[in-house]
């Protein structure tokens, strides 16, 4: 395989019913801002903003399109029924938070839309996606649907890709994509280890699991995913997520550790097992002729709930020409104090990262997701590249196609009770039928 493969960050675009119902029981960002009112298109165009930057300096750059919402077949299949105004209202009369979840925003965080292995680690050659099924919140459990059909419109070509369905949609397949997956690798088109982080094993009662938060993911979802892609047993390494930590909020990795090319930048307490975890990932890079950077933050300079409340590691870290990497982070990150201060120390200390670019993602923040959140990771080959769907990748030109559809579509406050209204649906299915034709997806929606 050759080594020419360069990263793509496919960022969820924010739909235009952008809302904070704080639906995700574990995601204590989320949780804080459960029923204020959301600015949709201020969402959307920090998005836009930050991808339109990170494709500026020359980053690999696309975009998720947001899903249909709201998602009627979930208020029919559960009795609601009537005309699509009467299922609205009987809803909001009947479960304002069942209304809710049919109206959630959480597609834009395409971390969680899949999980990605590149051609170069699979046994057939191409990249693969396994649609993740989210089924641990009722808000995300629809999604695995639309997002395998986006994915299959964009990387259609069978002869470079696969996209997989999603795991049966039961707690011992409990699966949250790319949110619980690092790839580690010396450079983009060459073989790499790929790295799952599970919260818990469904068939062993005796291994350890969060007491307060669930554990999202299992073990059992993992090696699924891997058996799937035709992943490697010697390249794959599974670690367990530090129970103690998913109970301080910590409800993905890409919370507490991120990783690219062969840097892991992670926090002293992600993994219950930190040293032996470490030394299975050294002894797998060591198969790929690769050496492993650890950068470990210790407690005493950043602590849990200062990781979470400013998003430090799920921040995206970027190769640069050159070799070295950027962070990309949240300005919650300038501040808080103590994550600050790290950070200035981080950058000064001559290692892999030497730059901090920061964005303001206050809406996607307030509802519980930082940068690594509203990213899917894809590396492709030049071949790859040019075979998927070119519609979605960004451009200056899109970026100001999408910045006057934004403006032309979205409304800049949604309170709670605004989702009973039968125009926002309207608006919605109105604004998404001309997004398909910006970006060249017809029947991308099953409207």
């Amino acid at each position: 395989m050759g080594n020419s493969a360069r990263e793509f960050n496919f960022d969820g675009l924010v739909g235009p019913s952008h809302n904070y119902a704080g639906l995700s029981f574990g995601n204590v960002a989320s949780f804080s801002n459960v029923k204020s009112a959301s600015n949709p298109r201020q969402a959307a165009l920090q998005g836009l903003a930050k991808m339109r930057a990170l494709a500026a300096r020359g980053f690999g750059q696309a975009l998720l399109p947001p899903q249909d919402r709201p998602n009627f077949r979930l208020l029919r299949s559960i009795g609601f029924t009537g005309t699509d105004a009467q299922v609205l209202a009987k809803a909001y009369k009947e479960s304002p938070v069942i209304l809710a979840c049919a109206y959630s925003a959480s597609p834009m965080w395409t971390a969680n839309a899949a999980t990605v292995s590149p051609s170069a680690d699979s046994a057939d050659g191409r990249a693969h996606f396994t649609a993740a099924n989210l089924n641990n919140k009722l808000h995300r459990a629809f999604e695995h649907a639309q997002s395998a059909r986006s994915l299959r419109a964009i990387f259609k070509d069978e002869k470079h890709f696969a996209v997989h369905d999603a795991l049966p949609g039961t707690p011992a397949f409990g699966d949250e994509g790319a949110a619980n997956h690092t790839r580690l690798c010396a450079s983009h088109g060459q073989q790499g280890v790929e790295l799952f982080v599970y919260g818990r094993v469904e068939f062993d009662a005796s291994a350890p699991a969060p007491k307060r938060y669930p554990a999202r993911q299992t073990l059992e979802a993992s090696q699924a995913v891997a058996r799937l892609h035709g992943l490697s047993s010697e390249r794959t390494v599974y670690l367990q997520q530090n129970p103690d930590v998913i109970d301080q909020g910590v409800f993905h990795n890409d919370v507490i550790a991120v990783g690219n090319g062969n840097v892991l930048f992670y926090h002293e307490q992600a993994f219950a097992d930190e040293a032996g975890g470490l030394a299975q990932l050294r002894r797998a890079m060591e198969g790929v002729g690769a050496e492993l950077n650890a950068i470990r933050v210790d407690t005493k300079k950043v602590s849990v709930a200062d990781a979470v409340a400013s998003y430090l590691f799920n921040s995206q870290l970027l190769s640069k020409d050159g070799g070295k990497m950027a962070l990309v982070i949240p300005h919650e990150c300038q501040e808080n104090a103590a994550v600050a201060s790290y950070l200035q120390e981080l950058v000064a200390s001559g290692g892999p990262i030497d730059e901090l670019i920061h964005f303001d993602l206050r809406q996607s923040m307030r509802n519980g997701g930082g940068p690594a959140c509203l990213r899917l990771r894809v590396a492709l080959t030049d071949a790859e590249a040019r075979a998927m769907h070119q519609g979605v990748v960004m451009t200056e030109q899109l970026y100001h196609t999408l910045v006057a559809w934004v403006e032309k579509h979205y409304r800049d406050r949604l309170e709670p009770a605004d989702l009973a209204d039968p125009a926002l649906a309207i608006e919605v299915h109105t604004a998404l039928e001309e997004l398909t034709r910006i970006l060249g997806l017809p029947g991308l929606y099953d409207l």
